[in-house]
């Protein structure tokens, strides 16, 4: 008798396996929709809007449902998508941060985006010229734009009023950030100004000066053998970061962003670089006037403009073509300029396509929060070159943090040419490795 129960429940383990695995392969729901699995790197407020999209989609289509799966932050997002790449656990659709871009294009697990444009003529022409062309390789789109941004200087106006200086004429050159940093600190209990230690804001400043930061037309005309870091324009942002640092006006506040955006909005910081996608929450946070500027310049030169951030949507080719078409469905969906808006108003990521901005639910939030529209400019004004297209080369992530740790011995020793030489020569490894 012990033997048969031994014997059944076995045969209902032998069952339960067998189901689940079915079950694992089944890409279709009850309703008879194609599921698709959507991984993406968005926490709080984004992550929301996220599923938000995600339940407006599935509840508008008759084929195709969405899952949508929180991997962590972009670098654990990448590290999860290498450690499946070539298997079933891969998953159709993937959200990467933008120096991603160059190891998805040579990874052999995506299908290019242009693939998708071409059979369904879809019209590229409506996006952002200057968002698309940071992904487009020899002229073909391989991933579709998705939560873009761009850098932005926020700055405290109240702290503005209080040292003197016009809350509504902010600092635009690198000498006038500078003086005002040392006129706010000198005036208010802040420091004048700050920048988070993170490559992103390097090469955002670099491309402000149209400078390359490779070889090989910033890595876009063949494989980067060299970086550019330290030339003129790289030893403009760390002879400027070295001077405001020797003066005491420079806050360091690390690499965490939380840590450098609760600065500013306790008024540790009177003026700081970050993300246009910190806007809605500077703004509602914060108990005085947040005011936008224009990423610095260099004095005596032109801005060139910035370099998109944020990511972009891959269709992996570890799935299905059935599975693939689906998440083009879905893909499409995102870029609809109604969708765009909902987004855009959500989280302060601005829209791909320009239609989205004579969307009244983003209209009506532009109106009232004006700091959104400065981002919009900034990248509108941008003259689409390499330089502000952005480098291409498969050990950015490496590179980020080469120049990150460059940032943070500059700090230490003061000496501008030794640390950016010295990033210089580990980024050549790294690429010649």
């Amino acid at each position: 008798m012990k033997s048969r129960k031994v014997w059944l429940g076995v045969v209902a383990c032998l069952m339960l396996f067998v189901v689940a695995a079915c079950g694992g392969n089944d890409s279709a729901t009850e309703e008879g929709k194609k599921k698709i699995t959507f991984w993406h790197a968005m926490g709080g407020g984004p992550g929301q809007a996220i599923d938000e999209m995600v339940a407006d989609f599935n509840a508008q289509s008759d084929t195709v449902e969405v899952e949508a799966v929180y991997q962590g932050s972009y670098e654990e997002l990448l590290n999860q998508l290498r450690a499946v790449g070539g298997s079933t656990e891969a998953p159709s659709l993937v959200q990467v941060y933008e120096v991603g871009t160059k190891y998805m294009s040579d990874s052999g697990f995506i299908t290019p985006m242009q693939e998708f444009v071409d059979a369904d003529g879809f019209d590229v022409n409506q996006l952002e010229e200057n968002i698309l062309g940071y992904y487009e390789l020899d002229g073909d789109l391989y991933s579709m734009p998705f939560n873009t941004s761009n850098a932005i200087m926020f700055y405290n106006k109240d702290m503005f009023k209080e040292a003197g200086l016009d809350p509504e004429n902010p600092p635009r050159t690198f000498e006038e950030v500078k003086e005002a940093a040392q006129t706010l600190t000198d005036q208010t209990d802040a420091n004048g100004f700050a920048i988070l230690i993170y490559g992103w804001f390097f090469e955002q400043l670099l491309a402000n000066q149209g400078a390359h930061y490779l070889d090989q037309d910033n890595g876009r005309g063949g494989e980067p053998a060299e970086a550019l870091i330290n030339g003129e324009a790289g030893q403009n942002i760390f002879n400027w970061l070295n001077e405001m640092d020797e003066a005491g006006t420079l806050g360091n506040f690390g690499r965490q962003w939380d840590d450098i955006r609760a600065a500013f909005r306790a008024g540790q910081v009177a003026m700081y670089l970050d993300s246009t996608a910190a806007t809605r929450d500077n703004v509602n946070d914060s108990p005085f006037e947040v005011g936008t500027a224009f990423l610095p310049h260099v004095d005596g030169e032109e801005a060139n403009g910035v370099i998109v951030g944020g990511g972009s949507l891959w269709i992996t080719n570890q799935v299905s073509a059935e599975e693939q078409q689906a998440a083009w469905e879905f893909v499409k969906y995102t870029a609809d300029p109604e969708v765009q808006a909902k987004w855009a108003a959500a989280t302060g990521y601005f829209p791909i396509t320009p239609a989205a901005y004579e969307v009244e639910e983003l209209a009506a939030v532009y109106e009232e929060f004006p700091q959104f529209t400065t981002a919009v400019e900034q990248l509108q004004n941008t003259q689409l070159t390499p330089a502000t297209q952005g480098a291409l080369m498969n050990v950015f992530p490496e590179a980020r943090n080469i120049i990150e740790n460059a940032i943070e011995e500059l700090y230490e020793q003061n000496d501008p040419d030794a640390s950016l030489n010295k990033a210089k020569e580990l980024i050549d490894e790294a690429l010649n490795h």
